[in-house]
């Protein structure tokens, strides 16, 4: 079979087989030599941006980080300026793989990947989902995902989908209509898995036990659920597993990163200690042992183009007691949950929706630095948000536009500039909270 998800990549500049042999390196090293192979790694990787990334340099100042608990700590504040600004020498906008953060935490930003880096994330990600028996190059992947709605933007994404061997649902609208024909490809295509935002599947799992369905009473190809980017709690598994009939599968990760945790398949939810190092700190950033709570602070090893050092994500979690530096263990995470938004027409869209209304607000320049959605009533929503410049009267037009075009007509909304967001005991903002009376 042509390997057309692996064909996609090279040609477009992501050298998939070397970094396949790399993480196989990566793996082959033993439990005895592998905290070597970390702390070589992260300092490798600071020594490389000290000497290349004028940003870090000014960042750091005149710290001695020869001692890794004085190396600072960044979060995406510090990543508020131009990206050009931002990248190591010898890159530019041409020679790296570019995207943007999904805001989901309220802290939206450009950010950059050495095309290497980008691929040997995809590697790692491959052979994760290979514990499941899923190929990328052969598999069918059910994707419950958002989707651009502008012609060019859907087009690139409908293509994305194809080399993907993936059938996209959108999940601006998941009402009972919306899910109902869902079902009905479930009924036509062969699908291996399903991958996408965990409340939205959730949502799908409810309406199958609505129906008293079983999704592999009509889809018997189908081997397992993954979901990413929301918070998973255990009632929710259990219902998707019963509707569904195959195991759930539980991913962290961030794009600007890589994939931070995947569960195996003893049911652990096993730290990416290849790609990355995962740390658990305080709240003065001093490092805590296994088993207690605390800050996700992680460093990219191996992306040379924009520095992700100790860079702290804004979740909260706690990594297992019996992890080791080869094979950490996330014990629990808090935070990633998104309420759901009913609108007047009787439409329910999850809060990740506004993940693409944002792209219309995120500029390059950095001037809209936060941001959050509330839901106050059915039909009216606040957005508040933190920027150098107050957002143009033009700016809102253009906001309003794109909600109408993703949500509906009808809809009202409040923009209220603020010095300061009001954030949770975990330090984390939602992007969007329902506070409907």
């Amino acid at each position: 079979m042509l390997q057309f998800f692996n064909l996609s990549l090279q040609i477009n500049g992501f050298k998939i087989k070397e970094t396949s042999r790399l993480l196989n390196e990566i793996l082959s090293i033993s439990e005895t030599d592998f905290e070597k192979y970390t702390i070589g790694k992260r300092q490798k990787i600071v020594s490389y941006h000290l000497k290349n990334n004028k940003l870090y340099r000014k960042f750091v100042g005149g710290k001695n980080i020869h001692d890794w608990n004085n190396v600072p700590i960044m979060n995406k504040k510090d990543f508020q300026k131009p990206l050009p600004e931002r990248l190591s020498e010898g890159f530019n906008a041409k020679n790296v793989y570019v995207n943007k953060t999904s805001g989901s935490s309220g802290d939206p930003f450009i950010f950059a990947k050495d095309k290497f880096c980008h691929a040997l994330t995809w590697s790692n990600i491959i052979f994760r989902f290979g514990w499941f028996n899923i190929d990328f190059n052969s598999s069918k992947q059910a994707r419950f995902y958002g989707i651009p709605l502008d012609f060019i933007g859907n087009k690139k994404e409908r293509l994305k989908d194809f080399f993907k061997n993936s059938y996209r649902f959108p999940i601006f609208d998941l009402s009972d209509a919306f899910l109902e024909n869902t079902l009905k490809k479930f009924h036509s295509k062969k699908f291996d898995y399903i991958n996408g935002y965990t409340s939205s599947i959730v949502l799908f799992a409810k309406f199958l036990l609505r129906k008293n369905i079983v999704l592999t009473s009509i889809c018997p190809t189908l081997k397992c659920c993954v979901v990413t980017s929301e918070m998973l709690f255990e009632e929710d598994k259990i219902l998707m597993e019963k509707q569904f009939g195959v195991p759930i599968i539980n991913e962290y990760g961030a794009s600007e990163l890589d994939l931070i945790a995947f569960q195996n398949p003893n049911g652990e939810w096993q730290v990416n200690s290849e790609t990355l190092f995962v740390e658990i700190l305080d709240e003065n950033y001093n490092i805590l042992p296994y088993g207690k709570e605390g800050r996700i602070v992680i460093t990219s090893l191996y992306n040379k183009a924009h520095p992700f050092i100790r860079y702290d994500i804004g979740d909260v979690g706690i990594l297992d007691e019996k992890s080791t530096f080869k094979k950490p263990i996330l014990k629990k995470l808090i935070g990633r949950t998104n309420d759901i938004a009913i609108l007047p027409s009787g439409k329910i869209a999850p809060g990740l929706t506004f993940y693409y209304v944002t792209k219309s607000i995120i500029e390059d320049d950095g001037n809209v630095k936060e941001f959050v959605v509330k839901q106050t009533k059915i039909d009216s929503f606040e957005i508040e948000y933190v920027s150098e410049i107050e957002l143009k009267e033009s700016q809102i037009l253009q906001i309003e536009k794109a909600i109408t075009r993703y949500l509906e007509t009808g809809l009202k909304f409040t923009f209220i500039r603020k010095q300061k967001l009001n954030r949770s005991k975990s330090g984390k903002l939602k992007q969007f909270v329902s506070i409907m009376k």
